[in-house]
């Protein structure tokens, strides 16, 4: 199989600060990717800007806030959006696919594995996937919040090679560079800390909603699906290239781990967990970096209601998430035995399998790599 790149490209990048495509830009970046795709790579665009592109031609003054506003420029917008990206990309050859995507669907396994497909079939006729959020039908607690977890999201379902976020600052800094003079730029990240989050602002402009915050997020996701990711600038010929090659202007977030399976990415990053379990340091060490099922022994508290095949959010004792997995136990029975050794279970309760989670059911969240 060809070497995938996933790229993201924000509203920043691809409209005004008032509002409306920048059509300029779109043929630059589809000049760009054209480029990657010669040299051999398979290309997948992730794209934000439809509510940007589309709020002006109905007339409002600025980006809306209302919910129904939004949608309604996204239906507008996602048309405009994609005929952009259609005419620049023909200049060179290449035809184009809109794909809109919703959280429910990457919740959905069936449907999930509908959309890899086309995609996969897409990418073998030499066609670019362009994928969106569903806006228009998108509501607000379902949302990815921004295009970029999307992005991390696509880029581990089609185990790329890389994840280039585009943005319009080169890279992630010690402070804002706009305010502070020596601010520094983080050229290398192999591990994603609390400092780094804390460091990290808002939304960098008015027509976007993906802050610095949230590319670290999905930093976070693409390493933990084994794809490497670059976060920064591409405004001249040729950057993409650099950006792809280790030489960009911005900041790569690097990774040991491996490509996950699309079980492993469904129960980390889309199932939705019914309960919490809280299990003491020795279970911990056992999830996280022992390769172990969890037994009841290591478990301390028990929230939810739950049963047997749910999955689960674990925690430590000082309450950080280190992963999920699915659960042999209902809750009432796993408040019974919590803390108890194996043979005391055995008597207490009748339970298919002794492991509360069993390994190959568990996804480690935490960074290990």
């Amino acid at each position: 199989m060809q070497q995938r790149i996933v790229v993201k490209i924000g509203s920043s990048s691809l409209t005004s600060d008032e509002g409306g495509l920048n059509r300029e830009r779109i043929v630059f970046f589809a000049g760009e990717l054209a480029r990657a795709q010669a040299d051999g790579l398979q290309v997948l665009l992730v794209t934000s800007g439809a509510v940007a592109a589309g709020f002006r031609q109905i007339g409002y003054a600025a980006r809306p806030k209302q919910v129904h506003e939004k949608q309604a420029s996204a239906a507008v917008g996602q048309a405009l959006l994609m005929q952009a990206y259609q005419e620049a990309f023909g200049k060179h050859g290449i035809g184009v696919a809109q794909i809109l995507l919703t959280r429910s669907d990457f919740s959905n396994r069936k449907r999930i594995h509908n959309a890899m497909m086309t995609i996969n079939e897409l990418m073998r006729h030499g066609i670019i996937p362009i994928i969106n959020e569903n806006d228009t039908v998108s509501v607000d607690e379902l949302k990815f919040g921004d295009n970029d977890t999307l992005s991390a999201l696509v880029a581990n379902l089609v185990k790329a090679c890389r994840l280039a976020i585009i943005t319009d600052t080169d890279g992630l800094y010690t402070d804002d560079p706009r305010k502070n003079a020596n601010a520094r730029r983080i050229d290398r990240v192999d591990m994603i800390s609390e400092d780094l989050y804390r460091i990290a602002g808002g939304s960098g402009s008015s027509v976007g909603t993906g802050g610095m915050r949230s590319k670290i997020e999905a930093a976070r996701i693409a390493m933990r699906g084994g794809v490497p990711v670059f976060v920064g600038r591409v405004v001249e010929p040729g950057d993409l290239a650099l950006a792809l090659d280790g030489k960009g202007k911005g900041t790569y977030f690097e990774t040991t781990a491996h490509a996950l399976p699309v079980k492993k990415q469904w129960l980390g990053f889309h199932s939705n967990p019914q309960g919490q379990i809280t299990v003491d340091r020795g279970a911990e060490a056992a999830l996280v970096s022992g390769g172990k099922s969890l037994l009841p022994a290591g478990v301390k508290a028990v929230t939810g209601e739950f049963h047997p095949g749910d999955v689960v959010e674990v925690v430590n004792l000082d309450r950080q998430t280190i992963g999920r997995g699915v659960v042999n136990y209902a809750a009432w029975q796993l408040q019974a035995v919590a803390g108890l050794s194996t043979e005391e279970v055995q008597r207490r309760i009748e339970v298919q399998r002794i492991e509360v989670i069993h390994r190959d059911e568990w996804i480690t969240l935490q960074q290990v790599y």
